[in-house]
């Protein structure tokens, strides 16, 4: 049992034991149910004097140590078994530059939240699809959201990091300070240290966009998909959005013969004139037509909670996701096939375009590889109850079947399981050389390894 005396006296925040009971199954809990772990202690921070609190008692003590933002990571990294986990979910404060279009956000934050307190002065940074993802470890191991095509990745937008190293020290990360480490921030995970505050860049974003859902019939997937991506190799930047096999939802606006069947959704993010949006998929709607439409100028904040209800927390998830260096007729087919073997209704298979700002920055401006790959596609295996190794086959057999069309360097967010060699791989042996060079120069005894992790180098 963790001596939690010492802590006691410098932590201001909330410790959580099994003693607390429902409190402590709360903080525990993750979206992903396959990972039901039990902390000796949740350390729930207010300030970042918490947080260094907390790092100095995991060092000292030699205690594993997990950090928590918003319980969303589907590789498990968001709970810890018999160890110590800092949860930063009470840190939500937010200060929004609206004249110099910035936000400094702390780590607690959901994407939900932040959107809410941006959207108020007409602004928004990249953020997550699922309201409920924290923006910590979304923006550290990537950020890719419905904006990334005209505002870059949420990693492209940070400004600025405050965070909590190894020894215990609070500083400062960014362009002119720290710079080497403040490029590991922006994809390198958590491996650098406990991140407080985030200064983001903001843009101007609705407050009304054009978003929704087109959704087709599972049997017309083959011509509805080579009419997307035929109007995606043309389409400007201001278009968001995806191609999702789904099962049909019981919503009010899809027929009745539809519901919880097969189908084929594209999903809608439009982010300019609504009558150039409503155009440019005019040509779309004629190929097919959609048995449900439900494109509609709403909120920014409507469209960014648009895919909550089929991701709630609870479920058993296995996701794997990789760029794709084309999308040709084959990779439609064999994409299609694959969702047809899909072995739980809850599963999906997304497509999502890339380009444009994503494939604007330099490829040595962050740690992250393979940002001009045209497509990116994303398997996620969702089931609530029953044997998982079924789920688990039907993931990774998708993986295989889409190899053929595999550019690597997807972002190790969506992986449920990333071992070393695929760590390695997701940035390149250059780049990782250089994060394992920084990993020893900041975190030595790699304290921050339950995550994606980076082995720091050998002296």
């Amino acid at each position: 049992m963790v001596d939690l005396a010492i802590l006691r006296s410098r932590f201001h925040g909330e410790l959580l034991t099994a003693a607390d009971g429902a409190r402590f199954d709360a903080g525990r809990a993750a979206f992903n149910a396959m990972f039901d772990r039990r902390p000796a202690v949740i350390a729930r921070a207010t300030s970042a004097a918490d947080v260094m609190a907390a790092v100095d008692f995991a060092r000292e003590h030699r205690v594993p140590f997990a950090v928590r933002g918003g319980g969303h990571s589907v590789a498990g990294y968001s709970t810890i078994e018999g160890g110590f986990l800092l949860d930063l979910a009470p840190m939500k404060g937010v200060r929004v530059d609206a004249a110099g279009r910035r936000v400094r956000a702390q780590a607690g934050l959901t994407w939900g939240e932040l959107d809410r307190q941006t959207q108020a002065f007409g602004l928004a940074t990249t953020g997550g699809r699922v309201t409920s993802t924290g923006i910590a470890g979304f923006i550290l191991g990537s950020g890719s959201g419905w904006l990334e095509r005209l505002h870059g990745l949420a990693c492209d937008n940070l400004l600025s990091a405050e965070l909590v190293t190894a020894d215990g020290r609070l500083i400062t990360a960014s362009a002119d300070e720290n710079a080497e480490l403040f490029w590991a921030l922006k994809g390198g995970g958590g491996n650098f240290g406990v991140v407080t505050e985030f200064e983001l860049a903001l843009h101007p974003v609705g407050p009304m966009v054009l978003g929704g859902m087109l959704l087709f019939a599972r049997a017309d997937a083959a011509p509805v998909c080579r009419a997307y991506r035929d109007l995606l190799r043309d389409a400007p930047p201001e278009w968001g959005g995806g191609i999702a096999f789904l099962v049909a939802p019981p919503a009010p606006f899809v027929p009745e013969a539809l519901r919880l069947q097969p189908a084929v959704g594209i999903i809608v993010a439009w982010f300019a004139d609504h009558a150039r949006g409503q155009a440019l998929l005019g040509d779309l709607r004629r190929v097919v037509a959609p048995a449900a439409d439900g494109v509609q100028p709403m909120p920014y904040c409507a469209l960014q909670s648009l895919v909550d209800a089929g991701n709630p927390p609870g479920r058993r998830n296995y996701w794997r996701s990789d760029n794709l260096h084309a999308l040709d007729d084959g990779a439609i087919d064999t994409i299609i096939a694959c969702a047809n073997r899909a072995t739980s209704p809850f599963s999906n298979i997304i497509l999502q375009p890339g380009g444009h700002a994503v494939a604007a920055v330099p490829d040595d401006a962050t740690p992250l590889g393979g940002r001009t790959a045209p497509w990116q596609v994303h398997c996620y295996g969702s089931w609530e109850s029953g044997d998982d190794a079924d789920h688990i086959a039907w993931v990774k057999h998708t993986e295989r079947a889409l190899a053929p069309w595999s550019a690597g360097h997807v972002s190790l967010n969506f992986v449920s399981d990333a071992d070393g060699s695929r760590v390695r791989a997701a940035f390149g042996e250059a780049k990782f050389r250089r994060l394992s060079a920084l990993k020893r120069v900041w975190d030595p005894d790699n304290l921050f390894r339950f995550n994606q992790n980076i082995v720091p180098a050998p002296n």
